[in-house]
């Protein structure tokens, strides 16, 4: 019989690739007009987002291949933690956007081979904690899907939300702790109990303890959104029982890096 785990491997990164190539068609037959119009993160265009993609992806690969040049991406990055980012995203945004999309989709095609050969049970240095390349494969997915959305609001395009979330909801749950540390707040020591709508219908996606009495449910989608920071939760049809559980939908967050400053309520998408 096959690997139960492997299977969950290989699912991964065919997720990864679809959310690629989902994203890649809304970008395809754009305009160069329409590559420099704003997302809803503050300062940045529908080619900032696909520059931070890139570079993201690059390090990704870097990561799986080269860890010596990995490495001296980090240290560049500690020489200016609070704006590499936005710095990797300038320098890619300001090539022409045919040619930024072909670097995008080359170091895609390149960073599907390098997981695809990577060792499952070896860990890879990241920005973070190392990581194992099936859980590199569902940060870059959370990230494409999360910077996705902002293209789509820009273009004023309602995305169908697909089972792919599963990934970004996994993440989102599994970082909670990391959502109080990084704002030098103290964790709740008890596990939460979540339960999401898939966004099929199909069922229920639950985490985390039947019996909990701090809960968070609601549409998979909605929680997806809150934990990427890509809607307000007063616009988000989530549901909090207990103070804890409420406090930490003021404060989750999906991702690595500083408390991100999230979206204002009613913000249009």
């Amino acid at each position: 019989m096959p690997d139960p785990s492997a299977d969950a491997v290989t699912a991964v990164y065919a997720d990864l690739r679809e959310e690629g190539r989902e994203l890649d068609s809304l970008v395809a037959e754009l305009t160069d007009a329409q590559w420099a119009l704003p997302t809803p993160a503050p300062g940045w265009s529908i080619s900032h987002q696909i520059a931070h993609l890139h570079w993201t992806d690059r390090a990704a690969l870097l990561s799986l291949t080269d860890a010596t040049a990995f490495g001296r991406m980090v240290e560049e990055a500690l020489k200016a933690p609070d704006s590499f980012v936005d710095e990797g995203a300038e320098e890619g945004a300001k090539l022409p956007p045919g040619e930024l999309a072909a670097r995008w989709r080359s170091t895609r095609t390149a960073l599907d081979e390098a997981l695809a050969a990577a060792s499952p049970d070896t860990r890879f240095p990241w920005y973070g904690p190392p990581m194992k390349a099936a859980s590199m494969a569902s940060a870059r997915l959370m990230e494409t899907w999360a910077h996705g959305q902002d293209v789509a609001d820009a273009l004023g395009v309602r995305r169908t939300p697909t089972a792919r979330l599963r990934h970004v909801a996994r993440i989102g749950v599994r970082a909670r702790d990391y959502a109080y540390a990084v704002r030098g707040l103290p964790a709740p020591a008890e596990e939460f109990r979540v339960e999401l709508a898939a966004p099929d219908g199909s069922g229920t996606w639950t985490y985390g303890p039947a019996d909990a009495p701090q809960r968070i449910t609601g549409p998979a989608l909605d929680f997806c959104l809150l934990v990427t920071q890509r809607a307000h939760r007063a616009d988000l049809a989530l549901t909090a029982t207990g103070p804890d559980a409420g406090r930490w939908l003021d404060i989750a967050q999906a991702f690595a890096g500083p408390a991100g400053a999230g979206r204002e309520p009613g913000a249009a998408r």
